[in-house]
C-alpha cells in the first residue's frame, strides 16, 4: 500500500517497494518513474499499463488521464508540477514560522521572570560544610583586586586558622589590595593573633579593636560579603546583592571609625566601686537579659572568664542571686557611670 501526504500536516507512508522491485521515499521518483517522466514528456503521453511500474509519477500527479483516451496518461509540465508540490510545503512552513513566533511570544514573560529568579538566587547563595565555605572562600577571595574588609569577633582565632588567612591573603596583600580588619579588644592579649598582626602589619594592613562587634563578616571589593548562617560556622551565606553588601559596608565603617587602632593605647576606664569597666560592660548586657554565653561571645572571651567577672559582680553588689544581680545592678547606678 502507498500514501503519501501532500504537506507536512500529515504523515508521509510509503512503501519500501512497490510490487516491480523500484524503491520509494516520500516526495521522491524512483527511478523507473524518472524514466518515464521524461519518456512522456519527450512523446506528451505514457500508457497507463507502462505507469503500473511506477505508481509515484500518479501519487506526484506528475500525469493527468487524456480527455480523448482513457487508456493515455499525459505529462504534467515540470513547471507546474513543481508549483504544485511546493506551495503546500511553502505554507505549511509559513504557519509553523508564525506559531513558533507565537509561542516565543507566549513564553517571553516566564523567561524574564526566570531570568529574574536566577538573579535573586545568585545574590544570596548557602554554602553549607566547612569545606565548602573555605574553598569558596579562596576562590572569591583569590579575585579581590582592591580591598579587604573583615571582622573577627572572639578573643583571638586558632594559629591554624591564622595561618589559612595569611596563606589565603598573603598574595592579595603583595599585589597592593588595602586591608583593615576589626579584632575585639580581647585579641590584643592573644599570642597567636599578636604574631598575626605583626606579620600583615609589614603589608600596611590596618588593625583596629573594640570591645564588642558583630559576628564574623568578610567584604571583598564591596561587591561580595560572607557572612555565617549558624553559631556553629557549619553554613554561611555568600552575599552579591548590592544593596546588602553596600549595607555591610556601611556598618563596618560604623564600627572602625569608634574603634581604637591596633598600636593605640587603650582607655580603660577606672574601678568605680571596685568593679572594672569590663564587669560594667557585663552589668548591661545582663541587665538586658543576655545569658552567660552570649556575653562572652559578645565581648571576645570564653565563658569561664566571663562567670569570673559576674561573680565579682556579685560580690561587689552583695547579691545572692542572678535576679537579684540584675536589681542590684539597676539599683547601684554603675551603667551611668559607665563612660
Amino acid at each position: 500500500m502507498f500514501l503519501y501526504c501532500r504537506t507536512l500536516r500529515g504523515c508521509q507512508m510509503v512503501s519500501n517497494h512497490d510490487g516491480f522491485g523500484h524503491s520509494h521515499s516520500a516526495g521522491e521518483l524512483c527511478e523507473a518513474g524518472k524514466k518515464l517522466y521524461a519518456a512522456a514528456l519527450r512523446s506528451g503521453q505514457l500508457s497507463r499499463s507502462e505507469v503500473k511500474e511506477a505508481p509515484c509519477l500518479l501519487d506526484l500527479a506528475l500525469l493527468r488521464p487524456d480527455p480523448d483516451d482513457a487508456q493515455w496518461l499525459r505529462p504534467v509540465p515540470p513547471a507546474l508540477a513543481l508549483n504544485q508540490l511546493m506551495h503546500p510545503i511553502e505554507r505549511e512552513i509559513q504557519e509553523r514560522r508564525q506559531l513558533a513566533l507565537t509561542v516565543a511570544d507566549t513564553f517571553e514573560p516566564f523567561l524574564s521572570l526566570t531570568a529574574q529568579d536566577l538573579s535573586t538566587q545568585h545574590a544570596i547563595t548557602v554554602l553549607e560544610g566547612l569545606s565548602l565555605i573555605n574553598t569558596t572562600l579562596d576562590r572569591v577571595t583569590g579575585e579581590c583586586n582592591e580591598e579587604l574588609l573583615t571582622v573577627q569577633p572572639g578573643s583571638g582565632r586558632r594559629p591554624d586558622t591564622l595561618e589559612t588567612a595569611l596563606r589565603r591573603t598573603e598574595p592579595l596583600l603583595r599585589n597592593g589590595v588595602k586591608m583593615r580588619t576589626l579584632y575585639q579588644h580581647t585579641a590584643r592579649h592573644h599570642p597567636s593573633s599578636l604574631a598575626y598582626v605583626e606579620r600583615v602589619g609589614a603589608y600596611g594592613v590596618e588593625v583596629r579593636t573594640l570591645e564588642e562587634i558583630i559576628d564574623r563578616l568578610i567584604i571583598i571589593d564591596r561587591k561580595v560579603a560572607f557572612v555565617p548562617a549558624r553559631s556553629d560556622r557549619q553554613v554561611a551565606l555568600e552575599l552579591r546583592h548590592e544593596g546588602l553588601v553596600r549595607y555591610l559596608v556601611g556598618v563596618f565603617e560604623q564600627l572602625w571609625l569608634h574603634a581604637t587602632p591596633w598600636e593605640g593605647q587603650l582607655s580603660y576606664a577606672p574601678e568605680l566601686d571596685g568593679i572594672t569597666g569590663v564587669q560594667r560592660s557585663i552589668a548591661k548586657l545582663l541587665v538586658e537579659g543576655h545569658v552567660d554565653d552570649s556575653i562572652a561571645r559578645r565581648l571576645g572571651m570564653n565563658v569561664r572568664t566571663c562567670r569570673a567577672h559576674i561573680a565579682k559582680l556579685n560580690a561587689a553588689l552583695g547579691s545572692g542571686s542572678r535576679a537579684q544581680l540584675g536589681y542590684l545592678i539597676a539599683q547601684s547606678g554603675i551603667l551611668e557611670e559607665a563612660p
